[in-house]
């Protein structure tokens, strides 16, 4: 795992997701699920993927997903990622510091926040009940 990177990933990256496969094709291997430390928020773009950002207060564990990526699949892995999603240190809960996929406070603005949730597969598994009282603010 020398020539590899501890990547967590928090959306459709994870495993059985639509975009796992771009984790495949450059080699990439599944380590652990596991939990961020309590300071992340997330929300739904556009319902499509998620935006995690690390927040001084109010934030929550988010499930995530940790890989070891060959170094030189990363550049790749980053380029594929929707525009506003980028590559920074994120903390997990047993206290390892690795890099995963973070957001750019602008692509949030006006988007659902789904913190509550735990996590995008937990989101996205919902019923569609939620989802209606969500946007309804119920």
């Amino acid at each position: 795992m020398s020539n590899s990177v501890l990547l967590a990933v928090n959306g459709t990256l994870m495993r059985g997701l639509e975009l796992n496969s771009n984790l495949q094709q450059v080699g990439a291997t599944f380590v652990k699920a596991t939990q961020t430390a309590p300071v992340y928020r997330l929300w739904s773009i556009g319902d499509s993927y998620p935006a995690m950002q690390r927040v001084a207060t109010a934030g929550q564990a988010i499930a995530v997903e940790v890989w070891a990526v060959p170094a030189a699949g990363l550049c790749e892995i980053l380029q594929q990622e929707p525009a506003g999603l980028c590559i920074g240190k994120v903390a997990l809960a047993d206290g390892e510091v690795v890099l995963g996929v973070l957001a750019e406070a602008v692509i949030c603005q006006d988007q659902p926040e789904i913190t509550a949730w735990g996590g995008w597969r937990a989101y996205i598994a919902r019923p569609a009940s939620a989802s209606v009282q969500s946007t309804l603010g119920c």
